[in-house]
């Protein structure tokens, strides 16, 4: 689970730093296409800015080896963390592989 840990707060510096120079990437998709994608990014944008607080809390009460506790946040922690690293995958797919993505006015890739 640490490494989990470690491998999603790398991926979110790498997440951030590149939007961070990109600027905003707008769905290709039109109609139902976009409605699912639009649908499915608000979700998992606002649990994965939910789920930090929850990953640290169970991540520091197992390494206090406060079990107890530790399970009942992480019954929570867990099938939304995966419902956030899903979609994420679902996310990315949507944008650039199966739509054409539109890139900021000036972006060099």
């Amino acid at each position: 689970m640490v490494a989990a840990f470690l491998c999603s707060a790398v991926f979110l510096c790498f997440y951030l730093y590149f939007h961070f120079n990109a600027g905003v990437i707008r769905f290709g998709g039109h109609g139902a296409a976009r409605s699912i994608y639009l649908t499915i990014l608000i979700t998992h944008t606002t649990l994965a800015v939910v789920i930090v607080p929850l990953i640290l809390i169970t991540l520091s009460r197992a390494l206090r080896e406060r079990f107890a506790a530790h399970r009942a946040i992480a019954k929570w922690t867990f099938p939304l963390w995966l419902y956030v690293s899903v979609t994420g995958v679902i996310v990315y797919w949507m944008l650039y592989i199966a739509y054409t993505p539109i890139w900021p006015a000036g972006f060099k890739s």
